[in-house]
């Protein structure tokens, strides 16, 4: 049985990830900031946290209250949306917002939590995106979430460095039928969720610092 830490799980992919988890025979650790979700967790058989990844105090509170912990998953799937394209200038309330939940939010995670995924030598992932990889860009659409996950994707690699006991990775679930990604999305949940699961199975030294699709595909460029 392997305890498994995740950050966000209140819905979405951070849910599904629960649930598997769960269902695996796991035990998981969960977070999630109202009451209504930490008690639908709690019901799951989850243990939860009360995190707010976007209130740096609560976050802070991560280290304590994993205390002699070993991780041997830790994950943190928070993150907004905002899908404005470059015509539009983000305003400082949307630019602080995306950036403060996908990209703060990690770093202010990663000093709480890393050493408790060392003391299993386990593995760290952050929730990114195939939208972060600057070398095959597309498209202008969602300027700022692509921005705020490269940023995450270098956060993550600078932070390996000083976690040498554990491996740290970056994932893209792929476009996933959730509520951010809307019901268009070729991929369902439980295979985009399963998939990310086998990938954090067979992560391998070098993975590390890496950005890997769900279906297992490490990325050429970044």
């Amino acid at each position: 049985m392997s305890t498994v830490l995740i950050i966000g799980a209140s819905r979405g992919i951070g849910l599904e990830l629960t649930r598997q988890y769960l269902e695996a025979g796991d035990r998981v650790i969960a977070t999630a900031r109202s009451d209504a979700d930490l008690s639908r967790l709690q019901a799951m058989g989850a243990e939860t946290l009360r995190v707010d990844v976007a209130d740096a105090t609560s976050v802070s509170g991560l280290a304590w209250q994993l205390d002699g912990e070993k991780l041997d998953v830790a994950l943190y799937v928070a993150g907004v949306m905002d899908r404005a394209g470059a015509t539009t200038p983000p305003t400082q309330i949307d630019f602080d917002r995306v950036m403060h939940v996908n990209v703060l939010g990690a770093m202010q995670a990663i000093p709480q939590v890393l050493p408790w995924v060392e003391n299993a030598g386990g593995v760290f992932g952050v929730l990114s995106s195939s939208m972060s990889q600057i070398g095959s860009v597309p498209a202008s659409n969602a300027w700022l979430y692509r921005v705020s996950k490269a940023a995450l994707n270098m956060a993550l690699a600078s932070a390996r460095f000083d976690y040498p006991k554990a491996r740290l990775v970056a994932l893209d679930p792929g476009w996933v039928q959730t509520d951010m990604g809307g019901a268009a999305a070729p991929i369902k949940l439980a295979q985009s969720v399963g998939g990310l699961r086998q990938v954090l199975s067979n992560i391998s030294p070098q993975d590390n610092g890496r950005l890997i699709h769900f279906d297992g595909r490490r990325a050429a460029n970044w």
